[in-house]
């Protein structure tokens, strides 16, 4: 029985963006739907539909009704998780080989249904989007940043300027490396796929490179016209720099605090008042040392201590002369008493109302607001707090605004936090030297309000903002050109579409207006990826591979074009919506070039030639040294236009020399 349909249980706002996801394959898609629903989010979604059925998507009846044995992959993404549960249940009881993917949070349910059904993906959508959140709102060159088998890859679309090394110093193709592969040229990654730009142009002032890299997990914070890994050594001794960091951070952080808000001025009173006291106790014990006979600098310190709490009576206190202290002495001791008094007194204060406000509750403080160069988070629901994490974990200064004044105290306890009106909290949150704001609330209609109110405040601010409707989302993107708007339920909803096709999406995120997934493949036997060079895959299916595993080896990121995959291999790919379409039916774009060889300067030239020939065009050993023995003459093996540029070059290094020509459609 083919299997050829796409069901989708659950038709509110995540299900109606899952079907469109799915519309951009090609596929015959049914929805079930509990209640027909009086509008639709997504316009004109019932034409996307093959059928509409009306029920209870846990009913066998139902099931049958929507053709499940005839059904691919089951997309259940109703609100309620249980309901999903029982319908995953449901449909694995008619259909083994259906694939089901699941809207559910349960990690430890997930992974039991996983082992018990079989083919069984689950995803939390409220946790998707947020990684795309945090980077949106980095203000750096990078669009993507992830971890892949332990190693963090970087994602970077960066524009040329004249002191870049790569300026006029390199050629597109030399940009891929061991550690690095370029994904597009000017926005060059289109539908088409990421090769759409020419092998052998130099990279000039001005020019939009992005690419992919292998990075330290904080590169983030590289700017974009110096290496990440410069690998100069530095002219300062260690412990010269050592020192100066610390005395940098030391002044940093003493600057931080002497600027903070009116809620610390009374620490700063505090701090003041600690100053004075040392101050006095210092020249006190100094000069009782110096002009009282046969003391120690211990009973002068001790004397000078008394004298601070209060205690001239202590030390002066009979009717007797005391001519052994002279009298200015003396004046000193009683005016160090008052001060004491006073300064210790301040601190006694200090201390009294920090344990009373605490309300006997030990816990541990959060942070000052930062004061500059920092990230700003307005809502700190489950995506907020998400979005936050992931921030931190990449050591960026970050800030939250909530509209909860009771929030739980262990909810990201190192994360500053300002509670209370909106305006407000705006106000203390230090905007104006902010680096973006991201507005991820569960209300639209706030978000927008937010929206509007930090670009009143500052028009130039980078604006990340959540919505969850299609039509909000084409609103606001024209209203503020600015900002990057992020469609909850569409980010999603790609990716459960993608998974839906039976591939893993690891990751994604958005370059040149469009999303990006980080997709696994398990290589198996007669399958559309099987005995294939990963040039073939690269070029045709315009994907770019970023790691290749076959075991028992050790993965190998930024694999060469050369491999030829076989059954049991693991490839991981970045792909488009229509990357994806094109693997799953196997519709690879065509080869429309041959490599002409006209002459090897010596015999080793033609034997490292035909060796070459062989490993870069796919082609057998046999063939290649034919055509290396029988020259000029083509190789009629059809290749795409990267792949026999390469090939040429690869051909020069050995002393060959070959050009390119396309195919004649007409031969």
């Amino acid at each position: 029985m083919k299997l050829d349909r796409f069901l989708v249980c659950g038709l509110g706002s995540l299900g109606q963006h899952c079907v469109l996801a799915l519309q951009q394959f090609g596929v015959k898609i049914v929805a079930i739907e509990q209640v027909a629903p009086q509008s639709w989010e997504v316009p004109n979604l019932v034409n996307l539909l093959d059928d509409l059925i009306i029920g209870d998507c846990r009913e066998n009846n139902v099931l049958a009704q929507a053709q499940i044995q005839t059904c691919r992959a089951a997309l259940i993404v109703t609100s309620n998780e249980g309901v999903n549960a029982e319908i995953a249940l449901a449909i694995r009881q008619l259909n083994p080989q259906t694939r089901l993917v699941v809207r559910s949070a349960k990690t430890n349910l997930n992974q039991l249904l996983s082992q018990q059904l079989g083919n069984f993906i689950a995803y939390e959508p409220i946790e998707l989007p947020a990684h795309s959140f945090a980077i949106a709102a980095l203000g750096t060159d990078t669009v993507g940043f992830f971890n892949l088998d332990g190693y963090w890859l970087r994602v970077v679309r960066q524009r040329m300027s004249p002191n870049h090394p790569w300026c006029n110093a390199r050629r597109l193709h030399e940009i891929n490396t061991r550690s690095q592969k370029l994904l597009a040229h000017n926005g060059s990654a289109t539908d088409l796929g990421f090769y759409q730009w020419q092998f052998e142009d130099l990279v000039t002032d001005g020019d939009v490179v992005t690419y992919i890299e292998i990075a330290d997990r904080f590169s983030l914070h590289a700017t974009p016209d110096r290496p990440i890994a410069t690998g100069r050594r530095t002219k300062q001794p260690q412990l010269v720099a050592i020192l100066d960091r610390w005395a940098r951070r030391a002044g940093d952080r003493f600057m931080r605090f002497w600027r903070s808000n009116f809620q610390q001025q009374v620490r700063r009173v505090a701090l003041i008042c600690c100053l004075i006291v040392v101050l006095l106790l210092a020249i006190a014990t100094v000069l009782f040392r110096q002009y009282y006979p046969n003391t120690t600098w211990v009973s002068a310190f001790y004397a000078s201590a008394i004298l601070l709490l209060g205690g001239y009576g202590d030390l002066f206190g009979s009717f007797e002369k005391i001519s052994t202290i002279p009298w200015w002495l003396q004046t000193f001791a009683l005016s160090l008493s008052l001060a004491g008094t006073a300064f210790v007194g301040v601190l006694y204060a200090v201390l009294t109302e920090s344990l009373l406000s605490s309300k006997f509750q030990f816990v541990k403080q959060r942070p000052p607001v930062p004061q500059q160069n920092h990230i700003v988070i307005v809502g700190l629901g489950r995506v907020g707090q998400q979005v936050a994490l992931w921030l931190q974990q990449m050591q960026q200064s970050v800030v939250g605004v909530t509209l909860q004044p009771d929030l739980n105290s262990t909810i990201l306890p190192n994360l500053p936090i300002i509670t209370g009106n909106i305006a407000q909290s705006l106000a203390q949150a230090n905007l104006p030297t902010a680096k973006s704001v991201i507005i991820v609330t569960d209300d639209e209609m706030l978000n927008l309000e937010v929206a509007l109110m930090v670009q009143a405040i500052d028009p130039q601010l980078d604006l990340v903002i959540r919505t969850s409707g299609q039509r909000l989302s084409q609103h606001l993107t024209k209203t503020l050109p600015t900002a990057r708007v992020l469609g909850m339920h569409t980010v999603s909803a790609e990716v459960f579409a993608g998974a839906a096709f039976g591939e893993n999406i690891l990751n994604l995120f958005h370059s040149d207006r469009q999303t990006i997934l980080v997709t696994e493949y398990a290589i198996e036997s007669g399958d559309t990826l099987d005995r294939l060079l990963l040039a073939d895959i690269a070029y045709g299916y315009g994907v770019v591979p970023i790691l290749h595993h076959r075991s028992p080896n050790p993965a190998s990121l930024m694999p060469t074009d050369d491999i030829l995959l076989a059954n049991g291999d693991r490839l991981v790919v970045l792909a488009t919506t229509e990357s994806l379409r094109r693997i799953d039916i196997g519709d690879r774009h065509p080869k429309t070039w041959h490599v002409e060889v006209e002459l090897a300067m010596t015999a080793e030239s033609t034997f490292e030639g035909a060796n070459i020939i062989g490993r870069i065009s796919g082609c057998s050993l046999r063939i290649a040294r034919d055509l290396m023995e029988n020259l000029p003459g083509t190789l009629n093996v059809p290749l795409y236009q990267h792949q026999a540029q390469r090939l040429v070059r690869a051909l020069e290094k050995v002393r060959v020399k070959a050009k390119i020509v396309p195919i004649d459609p007409l031969a």
